[in-house]
């Protein structure tokens, strides 16, 4: 079994989760202005990727130079890592590749703890992606522990590119958002993605 195998219902059922959808689960995160860098790649890649349609044109025009303006925003003081193979626990399942992962460390030749936020690339299936992005979560919450590094709430997206829908994990307790955001809400999506990042380098810079 990898990632990819787990639905909704069975990731839940594996591992003994509670799910809660919530409306509008980070209505209090604070926004951020995107760069003049990202703003301009996203005018010249949203019709491209848009026109191409496939998953892999989102994710390379879409998806990728967001989750960068994350790094740029922490002054590439974190790592990113697309199409890693992240194999954790092999008897639960809980291997294969993540398509994004975002940690806390300046490692970039390796994945090192703290993970913080997962995203997960669908072309279309937003709600169908969610098992899979959970377990990956799942797994990215074991390798903390692992670490002996206390992260209280793993962050995950599953993403079009165009639209994202974000949750988050805290020891079996699973919080999706009801809400979807879109691309023009960039500014939303950024502060999202920032907030966990922001919150853990705040607490260990005390």
């Amino acid at each position: 079994m990898a990632y990819s195998n787990f639905s909704l219902a069975k990731v839940k059922q594996e591992f003994n989760l509670t799910i809660q959808e919530i409306p509008n689960l980070f209505k209090d995160i604070e926004t951020v202005k995107p760069s003049k860098i990202l703003t301009e790649l996203l005018q010249e890649y949203i019709p491209l990727a848009t026109a191409i349609g496939t998953e892999k044109a989102r994710s390379e025009f879409l998806i990728a130079p967001i989750l960068s303006e994350v790094r740029r925003q922490f002054n590439y003081q974190i790592s990113l890592f697309s199409g890693t193979d992240f194999n954790v626990d092999l008897e639960k399942g809980l291997l294969g590749y993540c398509d994004f992962l975002i940690s806390a460390s300046q490692e970039q030749l390796f994945i090192s703890a703290p993970v913080i936020t997962i995203v997960e690339a669908k072309n279309e299936n937003i709600i169908g992606g969610l098992g899979q992005c959970i377990a990956e979560m799942l797994a990215a919450q074991i390798f903390n522990q692992r670490q002996e590094i206390e992260i209280s709430v793993i962050y995950g997206a599953v993403t079009s590119g165009t639209n994202w829908r974000f949750l988050t994990l805290q020891e079996n307790l699973v919080c999706i958002d009801l809400r979807e955001y879109y691309i023009n809400q960039i500014e939303k999506i950024l502060g999202i993605l920032l907030s966990p990042i922001q919150a853990y380098l705040s607490r260990v810079n005390q």
